[in-house]
């Protein structure tokens, strides 16, 4: 099966999107990226999408533009869809899928919540092709979190018969997926750990009036110092400590956090930087310590992070028996990794089988995530008994 994974996430710089062919059964191996392209937003549409998510859009316009983006970035992934296609030099019609995270505007398990925009009927219009979305909601509406989902891809993809493994997704949160040596899927832990790329990009954004986008290169962090007492102060968080299953979000590590730190260490902002980058690491060993059964001989890394020297740099410190590498070395690319993710549960999805583990996001039990708008011409798909 030809699916087309669509994901923005966290620090909503862009849509990542990911042609995979599937085996047209449970399966997941053997699968084939067949394309993959990135698709970054404008620095207004981003900031759009972080005051959105951050309240500060007036009351009387927040319903506006909550719709007006909802539209807006519907356009966008069913145009990083497109070009996925055309990358892969596959006619639309061909596409069995489009599966399609979202972007997360509001993340409330507590309250049972959770909202991610993108019109996924403007996406069916725009490209022809069936369309699986909302995935979270289905997965809070039986008791869990709503996240994290990318998990059942890591075991799907990435779990090895022969050694213990930590899959480390470092976007805007820091995610970790536990896969013991030849275990099952419902062997897998799987939680958000705390901020990775999100308060440092806030940072950096905003020291820099939004010159600066990110940490191009870790530069800034590897010039920069820890700040000791910062740092004991981050891993303080009491999100940090808290058992799985857990999820957070930009409610939580968003622009009004990094805003904050910004104005308290503006006359050192690499200090800054490289004692947010020493959290994250330190936050993740501290998690593993915690939450895992036993130390992992590879530490897999995937999204943004991955990309950071400084970053893997401090994996390595924190982990020192065990081998830290991008998903690369395991045949999949750190960069697609997400989008490959909800190209599997738009698979699952479609024939009609689970695509989540249940254990690592709190639901009650296995469920079918996501729902569904027909492309035009489309038939439903057919769902075994």
């Amino acid at each position: 099966m030809l699916v087309i994974g669509l994901m923005s996430g966290t620090s909503a710089d862009g849509i990542d999107a990911a042609l995979v062919e599937w085996p047209a059964n449970e399966a997941a191996r053997p699968f084939r990226l067949l394309a993959h392209v990135e698709c970054p937003y404008e620095p207004e549409l981003q900031a759009r999408i972080h005051r959105l998510a951050a309240g500060r859009v007036p009351d009387a316009d927040a319903l506006r533009e909550l719709a007006a983006l909802d539209v807006a970035l519907g356009e966008r992934f069913a145009a990083a869809a497109m070009r996925a296609a055309e990358a892969a030099a596959i006619a639309l019609t061909a596409i069995d899928a489009i599966g399609s995270h979202g972007q997360t505007v509001a993340h409330h398990p507590e309250l049972r919540a959770t909202l991610q925009i993108g019109d996924p009927s403007l996406i069916a219009e725009r490209t022809g092709c069936t369309v699986v979305a909302d995935f979270r909601p289905r997965d809070v509406a039986a008791g869990g979190e709503g996240a994290p989902l990318a998990p059942f891809f890591h075991w799907a993809a990435l779990g090895d018969p022969s050694e213990a493994r930590i899959v480390l997704n470092l976007g805007g949160i820091a995610n970790v997926t536990w896969l013991p040596r030849g275990g099952s899927g419902d062997d897998a832990i799987a939680f958000d750990v705390g901020p990775a790329n999100s308060l440092v990009d806030g940072v950096v954004s905003t020291l820099t009036a939004g010159a600066e986008r990110f940490d191009r290169d870790g530069a800034r962090a590897r010039r920069g110092r820890v700040i000791p007492a910062l740092l004991e102060e981050l891993l303080a968080d009491p999100f940090l400590a808290r058992r799985p299953p857990k999820s957070t979000g930009r409610e939580r590590y968003g622009i009004a956090e990094a805003e904050a730190l910004a104005k308290r260490f503006a006359r050192n902002p690499d200090d800054l930087v490289a004692t947010l980058v020493e959290g994250t690491a330190a936050a993740v060993a501290r998690a593993a310590r915690d939450f895992l059964p036993e130390s992992p001989r590879r530490l897999l890394v995937g999204g943004g992070g991955a990309k950071n020297p400084a970053v893997m740099s401090a994996l390595e410190r924190h982990f020192p028996g065990a081998r830290v590498e991008p998903t690369e070395a395991a045949g999949v690319p750190a960069a697609a990794a997400e989008a490959m993710a909800f190209s599997l549960l738009a698979r699952n999805a479609l024939l009609g089988i689970p695509n989540h583990l249940p254990q690592c996001t709190g639901a009650s039990a296995a469920r079918v995530l996501g729902e569904i708008a027909l492309g035009a011409g489309r038939r439903p798909p057919s769902v075994r008994p």
